[in-house]
């Protein structure tokens, strides 16, 4: 609705000050040219917003000038209270200004949307973190934003996956991202954009150097591009296997990260045939885990690795036990 929009538009200019055209344009999805018709529609009501033109241009309010929005509708107010990360607050010392912050909402609201918002706050609660993800090393997030926020480089002491012993580097950081109950700093190193797990950083300094972003880009297109690049990554193996029917939803919970698509079950048989991947040849040894329960039909090499797993364990146990030393 075009209330709606001019409403997002006068609140992203009170946010940001002055916004370029296209920006607005992208964010609310229409044409730049809509975008002109509604601040001409805002100036008209009496809003102080102009338009300057050229390179370094955009849309922006007169100085000093704010107002007081408060014609939230029902569906907002719920939304407003929820969380869309359940600890992501605590990880960045946030939880008392949180909940601050919320309570103030709760009064500003209109006094009929606050029963609703409520009842919300106590109904739906979003934990984003994975089932059975077992203890995780302690994060210490604060240096990684203030290199965020203060726009500094920072100099990392990182353990790459795969790597035993960390290795020193200089990066500019975009943000830190949140996902699966797990943090992220995306930042450049040398022009690239890289990934770097909050729980690998083993030590992290701010430099006195302001952070060097590529031009025009922003945290999400750097996710997305990193993002984008870590699900269509064609290395690794797939692996078929098949797995006992009422050992099925045990198998689901505990390989959801590894399925490629929902098992194939046509609701008949003693097995149920589901597809797999995995990093390295290696990471299927997960799956002796599961015993006789699930057995591996291709590809030979994967059944092979399995195998030389068990004759580990075999091995391992047919040793002398420390009690009998």
């Amino acid at each position: 609705m075009k209330s709606d929009r001019l409403l997002s538009i006068l609140l992203l200019l009170q946010t940001r000050g002055r916004v370029p055209a296209h920006e607005l344009a992208g964010r609310l999805e229409v044409s730049v040219r809509t975008i002109y018709r509604d601040v001409e529609a805002l100036s008209a009501s009496g809003v102080p917003v102009y338009a300057e033109r050229g390179r370094h241009g955009g849309i922006e309010l007169l100085a000093g000038f704010r107002t007081d929005v408060t014609g939230l509708t029902a569906d907002e107010s719920r939304a407003l209270f929820i969380l869309a990360a359940q600890g992501a607050h605590a990880a960045l010392g946030l939880d008392a200004a949180l909940g601050s912050a919320l309570r103030k909402v709760m009064a500003a609201l209109p006094a009929p949307h606050r029963p609703a918002a409520e009842v919300t706050s106590r109904r739906i609660l979003v934990d984003a973190t994975r089932w059975r993800g077992g203890p995780r090393q302690a994060v210490d997030l604060q240096v990684l934003q203030d290199a965020v926020f203060t726009d500094r480089r920072l100099r990392l002491r990182y353990r790459h996956s795969g790597e035993r012993e960390p290795r020193t580097c200089t990066v500019d950081p975009y943000g830190l991202v949140a996902k699966a109950g797990v943090w992220y700093l995306v930042a450049d190193r040398r022009g690239v954009p890289r990934l770097f797990r909050a729980d690998r950083v083993r030590s992290a300094r701010l430099l006195e150097e302001p952070v060097r972003r590529r031009e025009g880009v922003e945290l999400a297109d750097v996710w997305e591009t990193l993002r984008r690049q870590v699900e269509e990554r064609q290395d690794g193996i797939e692996v078929t296997v098949r797995i006992r029917r009422e050992h099925l939803d045990m198998f689901r919970r505990m390989a959801a990260s590894q399925l490629t698509a929902p098992p194939d079950d046509d609701g008949d048989g003693e097995w149920v045939t589901a597809r797999l991947a995995y990093p390295v040849l290696r990471a299927v040894r997960q799956l002796l885990a599961f015993s006789d329960r699930v057995e591996v039909l291709d590809p030979p090499e994967a059944r092979a690795e399995l195998l030389a797993g068990a004759r580990s364990v075999t091995e391992l146990y047919r040793g002398k036990s420390p009690a009998q030393d």
